[in-house]
């Protein structure tokens, strides 16, 4: 059976934006694919009206915008191309593939400051290099949202199992969830690192269940994504992109070394890598000393570690058995445990706020007979919070109680394959509750 729009968190966000009085258009920003139209369509059908502009298919629409100002004009303009009104307060307005029309992106600003009343979201792919591109952006006048691949959270909800995503919400390390209730989270969990959190994977698992299916589908977005290398920057090699691309899937397992890029030197690699992490498809972990708030100040550009987008993507680039996952106790090995550091990352990012670009960080001292690593640092309030994540359910915990003790933290935490617990000040939370952190 075929399946339509599975419920995201932005929505809710989106719809207090749409009941705001004073409200500024918005610019939905992330990584092509990862569900930002389909969740702007989905608000369009509590609108009287709904009009779209691809500005891709639509070549025709970008000469209003070069010859037009007035918003006002624009959308006159629009109503009689499209044959649909426009009527503030009534009708959502979404301007798709916006970078493709740079006149239309220059001229979001007017709408807050002479058209307020009217509701308009503006998404595209690849639109941070269309934005670093522009002498000014309207600083103060746009609202930006950033949007991410599913989350577990949501691919639970999409598999309609709202029950267990309540249960463990409600359960924190006083109050664990039942020895069935974590084991079944546990299994849903292998299911959603294999399939990864691409909307279009995930349609493609609810539909079949099928692992083959969704995996193919997820081998077509990285062939898609390999071919938008072309559109980033034609200075940079796209062999170059390709190459950084490939070497960043299989350095998953510690800090990104440009010299293990074989064949371009560090300046080829430092422009490939800026390129996708613009495009959003990496995602950098930035060494931070973590003396003090905010955890940039202290932050190290030089000592990062990168992430990909997506579970699926990483697991499909490397060739990984997904069955290896699925009759795993726990996740020790290698692959398996860059995984699911890789998965807690990506789920602290999708937890946080949607307003501002979220950053990551680590911490790490390189010290003779004295190695530590703590795999994130996060700002919660006025505190630092040290998080490791075992890829099993033991270990000492050396690195994270060192940096406590270094640090003075009041509390650490252990992710880790476990039920909700805790071990002295050190509160033990599972793999598949890694929002909980960043929410309780």
């Amino acid at each position: 059976m075929k399946t339509g729009y599975f419920g995201r968190k932005m929505d809710n966000v989106l719809l207090s934006w749409a009941r705001e009085s004073d409200r500024k258009p918005l610019l939905l920003r992330g990584a092509r694919q990862v569900g930002k139209s389909s969740a702007v369509r989905n608000l369009g059908k509590s609108f009287k009206n709904y009009v779209e502009v691809n500005f891709d298919d639509d070549k025709n629409v970008h000469a209003l915008f070069e010859k037009f100002n007035s918003p006002q004009e624009i959308c006159t303009q629009l109503s009689l191309f499209y044959r649909k009104e426009i009527v503030a307060g009534e009708t959502l307005l979404f301007f798709d593939e916006i970078q493709s029309c740079p006149a239309a992106l220059s001229k979001l600003r007017y709408f807050y400051e002479k058209y307020q009343e009217l509701h308009l979201i503006a998404a595209g792919s690849l639109l941070e290099f269309a934005i670093e591109e522009m002498p000014s952006f309207a600083v103060g006048r746009i609202r930006s949202l950033y949007l991410y691949p599913f989350s577990f959270e949501e691919f639970l909800l999409a598999q309609k199992n709202e029950m267990l995503v309540k249960a463990c919400k409600q359960a924190s390390p006083k109050n664990p969830l039942s020895e069935p209730i974590h084991k079944e989270l546990n299994k849903l969990l292998k299911i959603f690192l294999i399939t990864g959190g691409m909307p279009e994977a995930i349609a493609k698992y609810a539909e079949t269940q099928s692992f083959l299916k969704s995996q193919m589908v997820i081998d077509d977005l990285i062939i898609s994504y390999k071919n938008d290398f072309a559109k980033y920057k034609k200075r940079v090699p796209v062999a170059h992109i390709e190459n950084v691309f490939e070497s960043v899937a299989n350095q998953m397992d510690g800090k990104f070394v440009y010299e293990r890029v074989a064949g371009l030197n560090n300046l080829q690699v430092k422009q490939s890598l800026e390129l996708l992490i613009m495009a959003g498809l990496v995602i950098p972990v930035t060494h931070s000393s973590a003396n003090g708030i905010p955890l940039g100040a202290g932050a190290n550009s030089k000592r990062r570690r990168m992430l990909l987008l997506d579970t699926g993507m990483f697991l499909r680039m490397l060739g990984f058995d997904a069955s290896q996952i699925i009759i795993a106790d726990d996740f020790k090995t290698i692959n398996m445990g860059s995984l699911v550091e890789m998965f807690a990352g990506l789920e602290i990012l999708k937890a946080s706020s949607c307003y501002v670009p979220q950053k990551l960080y680590y911490w790490h001292r390189e010290k003779k007979q004295s190695n530590a690593q703590v795999d994130y640092v996060i700002q919660k309030n006025n505190s630092i919070i040290p998080i490791e994540v075992k890829s099993g359910s033991k270990g000492a915990m050396p690195s994270l109680r060192l940096f406590m003790q270094e640090k003075s933290s009041k509390m650490g935490i252990r992710i880790s394959s476990e039920n909700f617990g805790k071990i002295d000040n050190i509160e033990i939370y599972p793999l598949y509750a890694v929002s909980n952190v960043v929410a309780q």
